[in-house]
């Protein structure tokens, strides 16, 4: 039976996190090549820069109640990616490690049933990488026209409030500036969606596999000649999913703190923001899709946890049950064949 290729489910993710300077080739990290300058210039000069320069103008506003807020609800998930990126990075080898020992064959579907069973999951990941990928790109479409369409030539107003150390109101500065903010704006944005779709898809596979797991336990007559095999191959498995389980969890669960914690502050001054201006106004939509994009991250977070802890759950106690069973069983036969002789 040919083999499932389970990271062909996630190429376009990884060839988005490459154009991003934040999936070097092959299973290595970092080395010095043209690569490695490619992702300096997207992380540093762009998304670094983009950064600091609106960190900066919080200096400027903090005295402005209604200022300060819009300025810390965008400013704070900015950061957040940033340091998002930087674990990311930080653990790219174990990720890549990760990810290759999906190709083991324990992992792999038995027959072509499990093969369709394992199949409506992986696209169901394919289906929210899109929707949420959707999402994003709206909200940063959006953010980065309506300036355009709603603003007058002489005033030449910006998508975001930053500081800059010199006089963004003239040409060509302006327009240098609005594309940097184009730019940096963009490469927050699909690098968030990739970096979490792509955890997504990792919880993904232990849903999957737990899937396969309790196939193989539904079918222990069939296609094996001991059912003491079949157990040692299903609990063998068992580990082999709790361990690709809790590495996951160990690659990102600092990432999945700062998550919640910064969605959190920016769900508050979001809310806190639409009370401030018109619903219907541009800054009333902006506000209102960019909250919907960061409650529908924390929504697929929670929702694909959930599964994994339901599967996990599940596959435990019917291992455990049936061990359990298998060994009363036996200490029965011994206790009748010896009561025989």
């Amino acid at each position: 039976m040919q083999k499932l290729n389970l990271k062909h489910t996630i190429r376009i993710n990884i060839l988005m996190l490459k154009l991003m300077g934040l999936w070097p080739e092959g299973n290595n990290t970092y080395t010095s090549n043209l690569y490695t300058l490619y992702a300096f210039v997207t992380i540093v000069v762009i998304m670094g820069g983009h950064n600091l320069f609106q960190t900066i103008n919080i200096c400027f506003v903090y005295k402005n109640l209604e200022a300060l807020a819009t300025t810390i609800f965008i400013t704070s998930t900015e950061v957040l990616v940033s340091v998002k990126i930087y674990f990311f990075a930080q653990n790219i080898r174990t990720l890549k490690e990760l990810l290759s020992s999906l190709n083991k064959d324990i992992f792999q579907p038995k027959n072509q049933l499990q093969m369709e069973l394992v199949l409506p999951t992986l696209n169901f990941w394919k289906m929210v990488y899109w929707g949420f990928l959707f999402i994003v790109i709206l909200t940063v479409v959006i953010w980065g026209i309506l300036p355009l369409l709603t603003t007058s030539v002489e005033s030449k107003q910006l998508p975001f409030t930053a500081w800059y150390p010199y006089d963004s109101t003239i040409s060509p500065m302006y327009e240098l500036t609005y594309l940097y903010q184009v730019l940096g704006m963009w490469y927050i944005a699909v690098s968030n969606v990739n970096i979490g779709t792509l955890f997504y898809a990792l919880l993904t596979y232990v849903v999957v596999q737990c899937d396969i797991l309790s196939d193989n336990f539904k079918n222990l007559v069939n296609g094996y000649s001991s059912v003491n095999r079949r157990i040692i191959s299903c609990i063998r498995h068992h580990r082999e999913i709790l361990r690709f389980a809790q590495n996951t969890n160990h690659l990102f669960n600092m990432i999945i703190l700062g998550q919640f914690i910064t969605s959190t502050i920016v769900i508050a001054t979001t809310l806190f923001m639409l009370t401030l201006v018109d619903p219907l106004s541009k800054q009333g939509l902006i506000t209102a899709l960019y909250a919907a994009a960061i409650i529908t991250e924390i929504f697929i977070y929670c929702w694909f946890g959930n599964q994994v802890h339901l599967r996990v759950r599940y596959t435990s106690k019917l291992i455990v049950n049936f061990v359990m069973l298998y060994d009363m069983i036996c200490c029965l036969l011994v206790i009748i064949i010896s009561s025989i002789t």
